[in-house]
């Protein structure tokens, strides 16, 4: 096979991955081959494909296998009725590719998705054995996702687990009638199944480690999953809703939510344009509130406006206390975390460390705005040693005066 045929194949099946939003690589085992002992790495620098919560950067060949597919989902550019150019790897390409890419630092792991070919099984196992080839015949320590296929037999999902750091099983959308309607060929429950499979072996593998030392892992990273937003007309509260219940049912450790991008040779069914981008925004923001900040999506609800969508001038913690005033001002010096972590502008860093310093003196507002990027949107809604807000909290005009100013861009800036 010419090199020049494989780089082609590489860029068809490269660029059609980017729309596979879930691939940041945080929380698996610290691996390296430091020490003459096998290839790759699950840390280190490279070229940036993806971040990590902490903000490292990750780099990782992110390819699907095939984009050749026998189903037929609405929102997909890979549907079986889209005119767009097809490739296709070998298990045994796809291996060499990853450890080239890996010798040239270019990538410190591999993201690899797939189109369904001849059958979900077979596909399955094509995954399947480029992680088993890593690890077994290459010794490679680099990191492993693998997009699982939900209509495959549950035994095959369990062998990708022992290879692959991460398994993910996409949702696809938020409500199962908008699932019904633009991928008939998938089934809600069926995905969910799997999904709840996928999260009993993961804590069954844990609790053997803690037995066994030496039990066989199964996906120490976890299991994430991804929504597209935009393509049906769930609105952002059945969005959060949903992950939510996807986070305490299954135990994923990322939902994963990326905006409909209008395709080539679109379906009449799908909207004409894509939605603004400030909306996945905001939606990951309300997921981090739920995940690190305590909030119940009922309180991101109340963030909502009538329609059920998030404001998008606003994120959805100033939005949540504007519309809650009576909880505040907050003391710095005598709130609970709890309280602390409500109070717009106040990130978990920030907030651990006014906890340190209270214990040693009294906080004034100048202590608060060291810790921030702006105090000016946090004097509203505290109480500091030198600083009450008396009338501030209640002004009517307090959103507009928080709200960051409308910019008009230029076309050619």
């Amino acid at each position: 096979m010419s090199g020049s045929d494989l780089l082609e194949r590489l860029g068809i099946l490269a660029d059609a991955a980017k729309y596979d939003a879930s691939c940041a690589s945080s929380g698996t085992d610290k691996r390296s081959s430091r020490g003459g002992r096998g290839v790759g790495s699950t840390q280190g620098m490279g070229i940036c494909h993806a971040y990590a919560p902490d903000g490292r950067c990750i780099s990782l060949l992110k390819v699907l296998l095939t984009n050749h597919c026998i189903f037929d989902c609405h929102y997909c550019i890979n549907r079986k009725s889209s005119n767009v150019r097809r490739a296709r790897f070998t298990p045994a390409e796809v291996v060499q590719l990853t450890l080239d890419f890996y010798r040239r630092n270019y990538i410190e792991g591999l993201f690899l998705s797939s189109g369904i070919v001849k059958s979900s099984n077979h596909t399955m196992e094509q995954l399947t054995e480029v992680a088993r080839s890593l690890r077994e015949d290459h010794d490679f320590r680099g990191y492993i996702h693998l997009k699982a296929i939900p209509e495959a037999d549950p035994e095959l999902v369990e062998q990708a687990g022992l290879w692959a750091d991460r398994i993910s099983i996409n949702v696809e959308l938020p409500t199962d009638p908008g699932l019904a309607r633009l991928a008939p060929d998938k089934n809600a429950a069926r995905i969910e199944g799997a999904m709840g499979h996928i999260g009993s072996a993961i804590d069954e593998a844990k609790d053997a480690r803690k037995r066994f030392r030496h039990a066989p892992r199964f996906a120490p990273a976890g299991q994430s999953t991804q929504m597209i937003v935009g393509a049906d007309g769930a609105n952002d509260i059945a969005i959060i809703q949903r992950a939510s219940s996807l986070y305490g049912r299954f135990g994923l450790r990322r939902v994963y939510y990326s905006a409909f991008s209008p395709i080539p040779d679109a379906s009449a069914i799908l909207p004409l344009k894509r939605p603004p981008l400030i909306r996945e925004h905001r939606l990951y923001q309300s997921d981090w509130l739920t995940r690190f900040y305590g909030f119940a999506p009922e309180e991101i609800a109340e963030a909502a406006q009538d329609d059920g969508m998030l404001p998008l001038d606003i994120d959805p913690k100033l939005a949540w206390a504007l519309k809650r005033r009576e909880a505040f001002p907050v003391d710095v010096n005598t709130a609970p975390r709890e309280a602390l972590l409500r109070v717009p502008g106040l990130g978990t860093r920030a907030v651990d460390a006014l906890l340190a310093a209270r214990r040693h003196r009294r906080l004034r507002l100048d202590d608060v705005a060291r810790l921030t990027v702006s105090v000016a949107r946090l004097r509203p809604f505290l109480v500091a040693a030198d600083w009450r807000p008396t009338r501030l909290t209640d002004r009517v005009d307090l959103r507009r005066m928080l709200a960051p100013p409308q910019q008009q861009l230029e076309l050619f800036a």
